[in-house]
């Protein structure tokens, strides 16, 4: 975790200096994201199996409770940096990366401080035949795809969903906050309140209720005649994708408790290639149909369905064991 914040810190200080070195400004901040991206990366497949691995009463609710700040952390970035462009402009974007440094530095010095708990029995801890020989292991690799693709597909061009509903370039900075910002803060209350509840209704019953919210929320997306109600099915979306990740992460830790570190790394892997592929195909299906957005939506309703299938079986599984 130190090294991963350090490779953070690396990165945003790349944003300001590569460009100066390197004759290619492009190139320069691919570099520097892709150092960001690596330790993003680190902190993404270690920090949740270190918080399953604390003595907690509540698992669940302590991934949900870590996940949320995921999303305050997005919603900050989003509200204070459209709030600084507007105050300063955007040519002082240097400063902003600069500050940005505070927090994985000060997240640096902490972990030099706090102990760290193993997660079971490292000697026992399947390899990688072991987990992929398990179906069980497959079904929770396809709902981390689906996870990843639904919340991303709508997070990614929230904004530009926003800016073509408001229909106003001067008003850029209000679609930032509309479409990604209240997206963020849904999905981070969401959490927070699934954290503090998560005992009172078993994973199985929460994911296939979230993947229903989230199904109704494209659908508002897509079906409404005003853009108001398209913006307020965008922020819906954030209630129903909230618990998607750590919900399948904590699911994943109580039915395969030998997986270990590996197993939270290839199931983050498959979320992260749902990050990827979900606001990729939804963009690419938007620009074939003249860049309409909402033909993107409806195809990227097939990740929350697909969730929810999955859910269902798992249930079903669980209760045939029974």
């Amino acid at each position: 975790m130190i090294f991963a914040t350090a490779m953070a810190i690396v990165g945003l200080c790349s944003m300001v200096i590569l460009p100066d070195l390197l004759s290619n400004t492009f190139i320069a901040l691919l570099i520097s994201m892709a150092v960001c991206g690596m330790g993003g990366g680190i902190m993404e497949v270690l920090i949740s199996p270190i918080v399953e691995a604390c003595p907690t009463d509540s698992k669940g609710g302590s991934m949900s409770f870590l996940h949320s700040f995921y999303c305050w952390g997005q919603a900050g970035v989003v509200i204070i940096s459209t709030l600084f462009f507007l105050l300063f402009g955007i040519d002082n974007w240097i400063i902003i990366a600069l500050l940005w440094t505070i927090i994985p530095f000060a997240c640096m010095i902490l972990f030099t401080m706090v102990p760290i708990y193993e997660l079971g029995d490292e000697e026992r801890q399947a390899g990688f035949l072991e987990l992929f020989k398990s179906g069980l292991f497959w079904i929770l690799v396809v709902m981390m795809i689906c996870a990843g693709a639904s919340e991303l597909a709508m997070a990614q061009w929230a904004s530009a969903f926003a800016e073509t509903a408001i229909n106003n370039s001067s008003l850029k900075w209000l679609t930032d906050i509309l479409g990604p910002g209240l997206f963020a803060i849904c999905m981070a209350v969401t959490r927070m309140l699934h954290g503090k509840f998560a005992d009172k209704l078993p994973l199985e019953h929460s994911l296939i209720v979230s993947s229903v919210i989230c199904i109704v929320s494209y659908l508002i997306t897509i079906l409404a005649p005003v853009p108001a109600v398209a913006l307020i099915g965008c922020s819906l979306c954030g209630v129903g994708v909230a618990i998607m990740w750590p919900a399948t992460f904590s699911m994943s830790a109580a039915r395969m408790p030998n997986g270990g570190v590996l197993l939270f790394g290839l199931l983050a892997l498959a979320g992260d290639f749902g990050c990827l592929a979900g606001p990729f195909m939804a963009g690419q299906i938007s620009t074939f149909f003249g860049d309409d957005l909402r033909a993107g939506f409806v195809f990227a309703l097939i990740f929350p369905i697909t969730l929810a299938i999955m859910s269902a079986i798992l249930l079903i599984r669980k209760k045939k064991n029974k």
